[in-house]
């Protein structure tokens, strides 16, 4: 676990880069093998659109980085913090329940607000508008909410209380697992249910795309299920019953293009 601490401590950009082109290009070698449904896309086009808001947000966080080092730096200095406040332990386990707070505030509260502000889900239809889920789905988040899960995440350092080497740690495990679960791959039923019950499986997520309600407001959380089992968010649907997108945005020139995404949410409301 040290060289784990250490690692984190001071991961270079450059590591973290690799970490999200090896992973979108394993999964998408294992959506190529084990597909879980056969799109007929354009794949390239679709990942294009993708990349512009994986970059946006790449842009946004390093432009913001800053406020996160000194939140860390905050928090450890002046031991603020649910982690500051408990006695030592195990670093494994202490890791485990940064991990675990940092899911819950840095991605399953935003995420649950987001569907219930009118305001906000303006800004993350964006991401459920897409009828192709696949891994480069994962970051497809307009800059507007990208902004605001930077904000959450910093909010979550506050109350979490985390030195540094954690939060690069949650980042890495969180893009991942972002990754993992947009994927269109086919997992056994079986092991996909079994993850379901710890991790974000791939069926699990795509229950949360698909294009009505109530199943758009299921199934929250980016690393752990846990939050989604106790806040009775947690919902199963089959595959055979799954359709992507929206039920508001259903026509390709409203979320195909890059100019109509970006527009999205200023454009007339409509509800869900």
């Amino acid at each position: 676990m040290h060289e784990i601490i250490t690692y984190f401590t001071s991961i270079p950009s450059s590591h973290r880069s690799l970490i999200l082109v090896v992973g979108i290009t394993v999964f998408w070698w294992f959506e190529k093998a084990f597909p879980l449904f056969q799109f007929q896309y354009h794949k390239w086009h679709h990942a294009g659109i993708n990349f512009f808001f994986t970059f946006t947000t790449i842009a946004i966080n390093f432009l913001l980085a800053f406020l996160l080092l000194k939140a860390t730096i905050w928090t450890t200095s002046y031991h603020f913090g649910i982690l500051q406040w408990l006695p030592p332990m195990n670093p494994i386990l202490y890791a485990l329940i940064g991990l675990l707070s940092l899911d819950f505030f840095g991605a399953y509260l935003v995420h649950w607000i987001e569907h219930k502000v009118p305001f906000l889900w303006r800004f993350h239809i964006i991401h459920h508008s897409d009828t192709w889920i696949d891994t480069t789905s994962a970051n497809r988040h307009h800059p507007g909410e990208s902004v605001l899960r930077f904000i959450f995440t910093c909010l979550g350092v506050f109350i979490v209380g985390c030195p540094m080497w954690l939060v690069f740690l949650y980042q890495t495990i969180s893009l991942v697992a972002t990754q993992f679960s947009h994927a269109n791959i086919a997992l056994p039923k079986k092991l996909d249910s079994i993850l379901s019950y710890i991790i974000v499986s791939p069926n699990m997520h795509k229950v949360h795309h698909h294009y009505i309600l109530p199943y758009t407001d299921s199934n929250y959380g980016n690393i752990f299920s846990i939050w989604d089992h106790i806040f009775g968010t947690f919902m199963m649907l089959p595959k055979e019953k799954i359709i992507y997108g929206i039920d508001t945005y259903r026509e390709p020139n409203e979320h195909n293009t890059i100019s109509s995404l970006v527009k999205m949410p200023f454009k007339t409301y409509r509800k869900k």
